[in-house]
Formats: C-alpha cells, structure tokens, sequence
C-alpha cells in the first residue's frame, strides 16, 4: 500500500474533517493552529530546520463544518462506492456507465451511475440492463455520512485507519480503492 503526503485533519472533537496536503498540514502544527497525533515519512527541509511532515494532525480550536446531506457525484467517488469493479460482470471496471442510458431519460445520480468494463459499457449501449438480460449485482445508491469526505479525496494511509473507526471504514476499503484507481489509471 502506497503512503501518500498527505495529512488526515481531525476536528478538536477528534471528528475527521477532511485531507491536507503535507505541506498544509506543518503549517498548521507550526502556527500552533495543530497538534500532531501521527508522523509521515516525508520530511521537510528549510534553512534553520527540518520538519517531519505529520500524518494526522488534531485542530487546537473547534471548528463548526456545515451538514451536507448530499455527497458530489464524482468519478472517484462512484469507483470506490462499486469496489472499482464492474457491476455487470465483477472484471475491473475502467469507465461509468447509466443503468438508464440519458438518451432515455435516466438522470445522471448516484443511483443511475454504475462503475463498468469497457466490454460491458460497449455491449449494452443505449439500452437498459432488463432488455439485455442482464441483473446488478448490487442496486447504485448514493452515498452518505462523513466518511465520504475523507474517501472522496481519493489518498488515504493506513495510520488513519485508527481515527476513522467510528466511521464505519475499515482498512480494507483503502486496499480496494488503491487497486480501483490503479487500474483505471492504466486504462
């Protein structure tokens, strides 16, 4: 697993609030704005000193985040939902695809984009997955909680997992997001 540089950001309340750059992140911890809970592996030079770039740091102040009840629909965002794989035949999945193709009327939501293989996202077209025969192997629906906020940035590091527990994310959504955005990537 890939240990990207950048920084999980933790409310004072130690609620996840969202992904900075590692760069963020020390600036953070240096205006005394952040604490570090867990170092990275970067470090970063300047003239006087040199600074272990943070993994997780923890707001000093409470910082009140606005409810979103709707998570953005995103390309990253449905490829983490559907695993990376394709919902019509489990192979890796490289494109999106509309259950109920637009040209029929089908909305571009959550549960009308599913993640799919080219081979798939080919044969069915313009047509719905009944008139090919074919089933889901799991219903699209949208996404919901604050989980979203830090998997919807696409990085993650396996010294998060700890913090994002109450969240309901285990370590084993990472591994399948990485190997998802790997293999779209070569796509």
């Amino acid at each position: 697993m890939r240990v990207s540089s950048h920084a999980l950001v933790l409310n004072a309340t130690y609620e996840p609030i969202g992904v900075v750059s590692g760069r963020r992140a020390l600036l953070l911890v240096l205006t005394a704005k952040a604490t570090v809970l867990e170092t990275g592996e970067h470090v970063w030079h300047s003239a006087s000193a040199t600074h272990v770039v943070p993994a997780v740091v923890r707001l000093t102040r409470f910082v009140k985040i606005p409810y979103r009840s709707t998570v953005p629909l995103t390309r990253r965002g449905v490829f983490l939902r559907d695993g990376g794989r394709c919902v019509y035949c489990d192979a890796p999945a490289t494109s999106l695809d509309h259950v109920v193709p637009r040209s029929r009327g089908g909305a571009h939501v959550w549960e009308n984009v599913v993640s799919c293989c080219r081979r798939c996202n080919h044969l069915k077209g313009d047509r719905t997955v009944a008139e090919m025969g074919w089933r889901l192997r799991r219903p699209p629906r949208a996404p919901s909680g604050p989980a979203w906020r830090i998997l919807g940035s696409g990085r993650s590091d396996p010294r998060w997992i700890p913090y994002l527990d109450g969240l309901g994310i285990d370590g084993s959504i990472f591994g399948r997001f990485f190997s998802a955005t790997e293999q779209t990537a070569t796509a």
